[in-house]
């Protein structure tokens, strides 16, 4: 029996307390849309950044935090029986859930590119006073809009793994299909070893590269990077980047990286990865979203004949290429090695802030 309402995580004022309050769930589900009950949610960085009022995205106070969530469907509206690639969707299916892109705007239509949609709508940035009310990811319940790609989890894939899919791994399966192919003989250098770059790794690896080189910290993340591919650590705590071009030029034979991936989120990655790559290669950025800047010559680019690559976020093709991967070498990948501690609902501003000092490096709530 589906509720009336149902417990959620509610940012009302930045900075403050996160409250767990009663929201609504709605009763009209609309044609196209899902009703799902919300099983995990894994907490990804940017919850914190909106928790603390710094992002540059507008937040419609008060909402449900989170956006990394796997739920089980409980009810659909009419014509919501597929998921986005055709297969069957029931009540008990688990699915993962995209943002929404309009179908009808310059980017959804002539650019062919819906990931930029002018008019999309994202979770866990919508009031909840209106409805539908469960926008959000850290709830007993979610909303799953009309407009919004849907896509099965696979049966072996768990539930921890499939919320890690809905947001850090489609951004990385995203950004190589902007990447284009990587060969057998090419250097492949991940700058940042948090989730998004560890991730980058072992898609690289299993991509073939000829030599991964992770360039992070702390050491327990380097350890990682070792177990998911890297053939060589970097420490950014006992290295100079003068150093480190010495190992990624060594490893080259003097040309720098084929491909230098950016997974990082400091200013400071962008001029250091240019310098890296060699002359003709790619340089691929994901993680700086925010406002820092920092001084570079743009003649670097011009006079090595670079291809400088932007990737963001990730539409349905993304979350069905993160879970099929997940599926496919889960057995080779020690994927959970990424997921730290496990909490509850009511733990919500434990987590948080133990994000925030960087105590943890992909948490997981479970809502039962």
């Amino acid at each position: 029996m589906i509720p009336s309402s149902c417990r959620a995580a509610v940012v009302r004022q930045f900075k403050a307390p996160i409250e767990i309050e009663e929201v609504p769930v709605p009763r009209e589900i609309e044609p196209g849309a899902l009703l799902v009950r919300i099983e995990t949610s894994t907490v990804c960085g940017t919850d914190v950044h909106l928790w603390q009022g710094s992002l540059t995205r507008k937040v419609d106070l008060p909402v449900i935090i989170g956006h990394e969530m796997v739920g089980r469907v409980v009810a659909l509206g009419s014509g919501a029986d597929r998921d986005s690639l055709g297969r069957p969707v029931k009540v008990g299916s688990r699915v993962v859930w995209t943002r929404t892109h309009c179908g009808s705007c310059y980017f959804c239509t002539s650019a062919r590119q819906p990931i930029l949609c002018e008019n999309a709508r994202a979770y866990m940035y919508e009031n909840i006073e209106k409805p539908p009310y469960l926008l959000g990811g850290f709830a007993e319940y979610g909303y799953v809009l009309p407009q919004s790609g849907r896509v099965l989890v696979p049966d072996d894939v768990s539930n921890e793994l499939a919320s890690l899919a809905s947001c850090a791994f489609r951004s990385v399966m995203n950004a190589f299909d902007e990447l284009g192919e990587i060969s057998t003989t090419d250097t492949v250098v991940v700058q940042g070893t948090g989730p998004l770059g560890l991730l980058a790794i072992a898609r690289a690896r299993v991509a073939g590269a000829r030599k991964v080189i992770a360039i992070g910290a702390p050491d327990a993340r380097l350890a990682i990077a070792e177990e998911f591919g890297a053939d060589e650590c970097l420490s950014m705590e006992r290295t100079s980047a003068a150093e480190r071009k010495a190992v990624v030029q060594a490893a080259t034979n003097g040309r720098g990286a084929d491909i230098v991936l950016e997974f990082a989120g400091h200013p400071s990655a962008f001029p250091e990865g240019i310098d890296l790559t060699r002359r003709g290669g790619r340089y691929t950025t994901v993680g700086l979203l925010g406002t820092g800047e920092v001084q570079f010559r743009p003649s670097l680019i011009t006079n090595k004949n670079l291809k400088v690559i932007g990737a963001i976020g990730g539409e349905e093709k993304s979350y069905w290429k993160a879970l099929d991967f997940l599926s496919a070498h889960q057995k080779r990948i020690p994927f959970h090695r990424i997921l730290s501690g496990s909490y509850k609902l009511d733990d919500v501003n434990t987590v948080l802030q133990r994000m925030k000092d960087q105590l943890e490096v992909k948490p997981v709530i479970h809502m039962a």
